[in-house]
């Protein structure tokens, strides 16, 4: 447990500009513990904000510590990779099998914002570049 914990400390603070933000879309209901999970691009790379409480919750925050120091700074894919028995495979050799659903649920709500995020960039990597000198 002291080592969860340890992992709970590095959870990164939800950022200000998020915390007005509506739930809806960032939510994550299928987890028992109350949490919004925040997608942001910077130069074609994904970095993830989660909105916790990690006294209440270091279980959660724990596993998000660990998924985000993985995929924040990637690609999308590099979310998108992230193996569909991970969750089992993680909370099993924690002894924490009983938070496998919401855990699965975060992935999953990860990985939905990481496909958009790829499809925005794909989408504006195919448009024309803009060109001024072009203007009617």
């Amino acid at each position: 447990m002291a080592a969860l914990v340890s992992y709970a400390r590095k959870l990164e603070p939800l950022p200000a500009r998020y915390a007005d933000v509506a739930d809806e879309g960032f939510a994550v209901p299928e987890c028992q513990t109350p949490v919004r999970l925040f997608p942001e691009m910077r130069d074609d790379r994904l970095y993830f904000h989660a909105d916790i409480n990690v006294r209440q919750s270091p279980t959660v925050a724990a596993f998000l510590s660990i998924v985000f120091s993985a995929v924040n700074g990637e690609a999308p894919e590099t979310t998108l990779a992230i193996p569909r028995d991970f969750v089992r495979t993680m909370m099993q050799s924690l002894g924490l099998g009983t938070r496998e659903v919401g855990l699965e649920a975060i992935v999953a709500r990860l990985q939905r914002h990481a496909r958009e995020a790829r499809d925005v960039r794909d989408a504006s990597a195919a448009l024309p570049p803009h060109d001024a000198t072009s203007a009617p």
